[in-house]
């Protein structure tokens, strides 16, 4: 709806508290729709990437190699969740969260659009680059909207966030599943089409119920630029532009270096953020020892996300080479495997909720619960072991679902409480800036996943040696950062300073 004031013209806002969605403002209906379909197109594309950009030009695919390909998915994954920072930070100084949330939705729509018309290696460009963009930039802005929906101290709250969460494992389970049979069917393209149709419901929906999700929070920035800041940044943004059009043009990077790129720019974001915010005169001393407590577990959240996210880089090669996908006669494509771990969300998430509210004081404390997810993580790689060797596409497929099943539990130890920490510890003057720390630990594990991809031996350069040897260690790796980060919970928690 929109109102008209003298010259003014604005988007009407919503009253909160309203309930008409099962006790909730419907905008909760509309914002879980949209994630929802976000979701679904988002995994649905992911789980085709890497095949798109391996498989051959004959059978549809780019015909790079593999290790440009994880390369590729890694430093994709690590822009979504750098852009997440660079949305939080359009939304509370530009545009408002909610238009920022449309916005996002819509270039989101375009990358999947990009993906499925445009040829070649400049469309996946196009496309991964929108995608990325838009999806980090939807994922700050829903979870910020939804919240301006309710009163502080409203005790729908966490209800309103498990209902969100539930069209997140929706759209997360059946995107993988939809895409992949069309893609067998009709061929990749028609499979990034498909994640644009969801998208564009989405869209559709979103704006059907515009009104419902306005508040006068969401609808304007807390801190907007000035106009001389204003000027500033565009000027920034388009030397960066030209930067980085030059480099792709000149071909001055290679695919297979991306993900180490990625790696490279979000830790000098990270420890910038991180010397910024301890190095301030505007926090108590209190508040930077709970900035120091947060680095350990920084790292820990880097080393469990870059396992973690080898679903898309590693997993998703070994289940095209090593899986016997044979299920009651039928070959399904590979793609299948990436709906697995939703599956188990959907079913364990309420059983850890509930664990830890009977639990109460008794649960374990954060770097405890990190240490759990570090260590199961590495358990998950140690559980390839026993499947090595023998001929290709021969490892039964109830293997990868005691993987992702170990996978399932990891993350749901740590990633849960990772950003409700980071408010936690945050300091009152750098609140968006610690959980925009957070989104960089998943943003340098997601690109490291690509890096660390590189060693995984797949084709004509497989062994069972070689394969062993990179499960064995990055699994090792994982559960030691495990054993010492709980080893080291108490001086953790004395520098948390009463945060648990």
């Amino acid at each position: 709806m929109l109102r008209v004031s003298g010259q003014t013209t604005e988007l009407e806002t919503t009253p909160k508290g309203h309930g008409g969605f099962f006790g909730h403002p419907w905008g909760l209906a509309n914002l879980a729709g949209v994630e929802m379909w976000e979701r679904f197109s988002f995994y649905g594309m992911q789980g085709l990437l890497a095949y798109y950009i391996y498989y051959s030009v004959t059978d549809g695919g780019l015909g790079l190699s593999q290790a440009a390909a994880t390369s590729i998915v890694g430093a994709y994954g690590g822009l979504v969740y750098f852009s997440s920072v660079i949305g939080g930070w359009i939304a509370d100084r530009v545009l408002g969260a909610e238009k920022t949330l449309l916005t996002s939705a819509i270039l989101v729509m375009i990358g999947h659009i990009a993906l499925a018309v445009l040829p070649g290696v400049s469309g996946l460009a196009v496309g991964l680059i929108c995608v990325a963009v838009g999806a980090g930039s939807l994922k700050t802005t829903t979870s910020t909207t939804l919240g301006d929906l309710y009163e502080e101290g409203d005790n729908r709250r966490d209800a309103a966030f498990s209902i969100y969460y539930m069209g997140v494992n929706i759209g997360g389970l059946i995107g993988p599943l939809a895409t992949s049979a069309l893609w067998g069917w009709q061929g990749f393209h028609y499979g990034f089409g498909l994640a644009a149709v969801g998208m564009a419901a989405g869209v559709i929906q979103y704006l059907a119920m515009r009104h419902h999700t306005l508040t006068h929070e969401s609808s304007r920035p807390t801190n907007p630029l000035t106009k001389k800041e204003k000027r500033t940044w565009a000027i920034g943004l388009i030397v960066v532009a030209l930067v980085i059009a030059i480099i792709v043009l000149q071909g001055w990077v290679a695919a297979e270096s991306l993900a180490n790129i990625v790696v490279v720019l979000t830790l000098i974001a990270a420890v910038f953020l991180f010397g910024t915010i301890i190095m301030s005169k505007n926090i108590t001393d209190i508040e930077r020892s709970r900035v120091y407590s947060f680095i350990p577990l920084f790292f820990a959240s880097v080393v469990f996300w870059s396992l973690f996210q080898q679903q898309f880089t590693v997993v998703a090669i070994y289940s095209d080479e090593r899986l016997n996908r044979n299920i009651l006669g039928f070959e399904v494509p590979p793609s299948v495997v990436t709906s697995i771990n939703p599956v188990f969300i959907i079913v364990f998430a309420g059983v850890f909720a509930a664990m830890w509210t009977k639990l109460g004081d008794r649960q374990p404390s954060t770097p405890v619960k990190f240490s759990l997810g570090t260590i199961i993580m590495g358990l998950a790689f140690l559980a390839f072991i026993p499947f090595s060797g023998g001929e290709a596409n021969s490892v039964p497929f109830l293997a990868i679902v005691l993987v992702l099943f170990l996978f399932t539990m990891a993350e749901l130890c740590l990633s849960p409480v990772g950003q409700s920490l980071a408010t936690k510890l945050s300091p009152h003057a750098f609140h968006s800036q610690m959980v925009a720390l957070y989104f960089l630990s998943v943003s340098l594990g997601s690109s490291a996943a690509g890096s660390l991809s590189s060693f995984y031996p797949t084709g004509e350069d497989y062994s069972q040696g070689a394969e062993i040897t990179y499960f064995l260690i990055v699994g090792l790796a994982s559960i030691a950062v495990g054993i010492v980060l709980f080893a080291a919970r108490k001086p953790i928690l004395k520098l948390m300073a009463g945060v648990k």
